[in-house]
Parts: C-alpha cells; sequence; structure tokens
C-alpha cells in the first residue's frame, strides 16, 4: 500500500485508483452515518475522491493514507450537513452493530434515539471508537484534537448516553 501511495504523490493515476478502490465502500458507509441518504453519500464519495487526488501529495507519511481519507470523509460530510442544515442521524447498517434481533427492537431504537441527541464531535468520536474501531490516538491525529481531548470527547459522550438511556427508559 505505501508504494501505491508513493506513486499515487508521483501523479500515478492508477496507482490512486487502486488504493481509492480499496477504501471506497469503507468511505461511502462512513459518509451515509452523516449524511443518512444515498445520493449525499455518494456526493461525498466524490468530493473525498476529488480532494484526496488534488491532495495527495500533501500526505507526509503514506502509511496513515486510510487515516487521511476519513478525515476527508469526516469534513466533507460536515460540509454537506452545514451547507443542507440537517440533522445527523444513524443509518440502518448501525443495527448490527447495536443489535436488532425482534425482542431488542424497543431497546435499540431508544438507544438510537439517544445517540441522535449528542452533538456532532461526540458522535464523530463515538463512532470512530465503536463503529470503526480506531485508537484514540488515531482518532486525536484525524480531528486534529490532542489526544486527552479525544478521551475527554468520548467519556463526556458516554456519560451523556448513560443519563439519557436512563431517562428513556
Amino acid at each position: 500500500m505505501i508504494q501505491l501511495v508513493k506513486k499515487a504523490q508521483k501523479g500515478d493515476g492508477s496507482a490512486f485508483l487502486e488504493l481509492f478502490q480499496q477504501y471506497e465502500v469503507e468511505i461511502y458507509r462512513m459518509a451515509f452515518l452523516y449524511v443518512k441518504n444515498k445520493e449525499d453519500a455518494l456526493d461525498v464519495v466524490q468530493e473525498v475522491a476529488y480532494q484526496s487526488f488534488s491532495k495527495i501529495k500533501t500526505l507526509k507519511k503514506p502509511e496513515y493514507f486510510k487515516t487521511w481519507l476519513i478525515k476527508i470523509v469526516i469534513n466533507c460530510s460536515l460540509q454537506l450537513l452545514n451547507k443542507k442544515k440537517k440533522v445527523i442521524q444513524l443509518t440502518p447498517e448501525f443495527d448490527e452493530f447495536m443489535g436488532s434481533s425482534d425482542e431488542d427492537l424497543p431497546l435499540t431504537l431508544s438507544l438510537k434515539d439517544v445517540i441522535n441527541t449528542l452533538m456532532e464531535e461526540e458522535k464523530t468520536v463515538l463512532l470512530l471508537r465503536f463503529y470503526h474501531g480506531y485508537t484514540f490516538k488515531e482518532i486525536s491525529e484525524m480531528l486534529d484534537i490532542p489526544l486527552g481531548t479525544a478521551k475527554t470527547v468520548l467519556y463526556r459522550s458516554l456519560e451523556k448516553l448513560r443519563k439519557e438511556f436512563k431517562e428513556v427508559k
């Protein structure tokens, strides 16, 4: 992968295309988590492709290509949401993460409602940590925030969720 990134940084379009295609599905899923509809998610993927292709020479460490891409996805998604003034909602794909068997349906719906009460930054950190499995260090680098802030935001989010969930129950 590092070799492909280096080739892409030198202007090799086919190397960039191969790299981008490796992460295209993950980019779409992450965008969809934010924008909540297929058309907007596809717009975000297209914008990410454009921005990442035009700015790949600015990537300093090729081993962080995926992290760099995810950061672009988050920024593009948030920009689109700000333009449209939409509320971020979770996707049906998130059901797998929270469990969606029939007996848990009321609990799942409640948890989704509670998660939707979080601010954008809190949701972002929560999704990156638990949905995508990134470490605190990776999250702090992706979002350009200090490591301690990433931890604080996550713990604050979890505490909010606990309080909100108790109220919903």
